[in-house]
Formats: structure tokens, sequence, C-alpha cells
């Protein structure tokens, strides 16, 4: 049987041969239920073939509900076998695409949701900030390699409560879920630093507005009609932020505002 496709599904007959493979030390990977006709790409998980049982009112009060978004399948296989594998946390659902989290979040209403940032449709760090609009009780833990001060400092800004590099140890994912589901903030020591060691932008307002433009894609025509400048305007602003930042062009002046956080 195949679950039907959309925006961040995965065929059944994968993850049932996923499921088939064991190493030792592995738990068996939940098979994911069929979602209902609302769904978009949200993987809720069961035993066996057959949906899992609700269940009964009480008895899962202290069960930590876990959503995890990660495109990868291997990877995404082996963190949900790792959270599954411990006591009081479930993976209740899988995502593969950024734009499928916020649905999958408010079908599943989970306590924490583990987001990797680059992703298709949507990077995890804008789903995070639209997390933050319209399910606010999820907690979101970003775990990335795209481990930069500009990221920590985008997800500091859509209020994440944790931000690991996927160069942590599995026992400090762990326990990072956990603390978030607490209401606790984990932070990698490390990117707090590099965070902190970033001096602030040289960049004024209106060059950083222009350059944000220009990362977007639009062209100076596009930004001057945009932000009702003049196009040689625009051109200087473009000129000027390249020389600030120390840059062959506007491409690299991109990068450089982009990973220290400045745009």
């Amino acid at each position: 049987m195949i679950i039907p496709n959309g925006p961040g599904w995965l065929p059944r007959a994968k993850r049932s041969a996923a499921s088939a493979y064991r190493m030792p030390g592995w738990c068996s990977i939940h098979i994911p239920r069929a979602c209902s006709a609302g769904d978009t790409g949200t993987m809720g998980h069961g035993r066996g073939d057959e949906p899992a049982a609700p269940a009964a009112p009480g008895d899962r009060a202290d069960v930590i509900r876990v959503l995890l978004a990660e495109d990868m399948p291997i990877l995404r296989d082996t963190l949900v076998a790792l959270l599954d594998l411990q006591a009081g946390i479930e993976v209740v659902a899988e995502v593969t695409r950024g734009d499928a989290i916020v649905p999958g979040v408010l079908d599943q209403r989970p306590d924490v949701a583990v987001l990797d940032i680059d992703l298709p449709g949507m990077d995890g760090l804008t789903a995070a900030g639209r997390l933050r609009e319209q399910c606010p009780e999820c907690k979101v833990l970003i775990l990335t390699v795209l481990g930069k001060p500009g990221n920590l400092r985008r997800a500091l800004a859509a209020h994440v409560a944790g931000f690991l590099s996927k160069d942590a140890l599995a026992a400090e994912l762990v326990a990072a879920v956990r603390k978030v589901a607490a209401g606790e903030r984990v932070i990698d020591p490390q990117l707090a630093l590099e965070a902190l060691e970033v001096a602030d932008s040289p960049l004024s307002p209106r060059e950083a507005d222009v350059l944000r433009h220009y990362a977007a894609g639009a062209g100076p025509a596009e930004i001057a009609a945009s932000l009702f400048l003049s196009y040689g305007t625009v051109r200087n602003y473009l000129a000027s932020a390249v020389t600030k930042l120390g840059a062959r062009n506007r491409v690299d002046a991109v990068r450089i505002a982009t990973e220290a956080g400045w745009l």
C-alpha cells in the first residue's frame, strides 16, 4: 500500500522496508498511519499496519510528543529510532518538507518540533517563525549542520527553544528534547559564543534593506520600484554594501551579510 503522494509524504512501502532492516541496538521504526484528507505531508506513527489506537485518558500525559522534520531518509530513520527508544518520548509525526511543518504540528499537536534548517519547500527557521504565530505552545528545537551565527540569530529572533548542531551527541539531543519540553532553553554553547563574537552590522538600515531584496532575487530596477527609490540610488546602496563588507561583488556581499546574521 502506498501513502498518497503530496508535499512531505513518503511511500509506506519505503518506510516498511526501513522498518524491516534492523541493526543491533536499534528499535524498529514505527510504520506511519495513513493521514486524513486534510493532512499535508504529516506521517503519524502507529504500530504495525494499523493506525495507533488512541491512548486512554491520563495514561500518556507524561509522554513528550515529538514532530521531526528531516529530508534525509537515513538520518530521519536514525533520529526516529533514537527518540522512540527513550522512555517518555514518542515521535508522533515526521515531515520531509519545510512547508509541511506547520500543517503537521496543527494536525498532531506535538510538544516539541525538532527541525532541520535546510529543507525543501521552506527552510526550518521560517517554519519556526510561523509556528510561533500559529502554535506557540509547540516548542521548537533546531537541529542542523548549518551552525552559523547568522542562523542562530534568526532562530533566536523566531523564539526557538533550542538550537543544536548535528555534531551533538545522541545523549545531548535526548536531553535537549526533555529540557525544551520542560520549558527550558538549550543553545549550543560554541555557537552562542561565535554569535556573540560577531560584530555589529556595518550596513545602514537602507543598505541592508536593499541587499535583502537583492538576496531574494530582485534586480536594481525591481528593488527601486519596490522601495520607491531611483535606479541610481539602488545601485549606489549596493555598491556601498559591497565596499563596507569587503566583498568581491554583490553575491559575495549577500553571503557575508547572511552568514553574519545582518540580513
